[in-house]
């Protein structure tokens, strides 16, 4: 019988890789897309009648995205959730 902690001849090699294969593809993690994340937008103009209103309006969406990229990659496992 094969030695399991051999590290050239791993007891049953193939079945754990494919088993594995499976478990990343069907979670939609490492290797697969996500849904699309709208750019944000680069270019803020601000009126002379400028407002906070709207420099928080313009914050705001740019929090969604980052907190939206942050989900993702928290999903496919690239960062910690916590």
């Amino acid at each position: 019988m094969a030695d399991p902690v051999d590290n050239e001849n791993i007891l049953h090699e193939t079945d754990v890789e494919s088993s594995v294969r499976e478990d990343l593809e069907g979670s939609g993690q490492v290797g697969y897309d996500n849904a699309h994340i709208a750019d944000a937008s680069v270019a803020h103009a601000l009126n002379s009648t400028f407002s906070d209103t709207e420099a928080e309006a313009a914050l705001n969406a740019l929090g969604v995205k980052i907190n939206a990229i942050l989900d993702i990659l928290q999903a496919n496992g690239l960062m910690a959730a916590s």
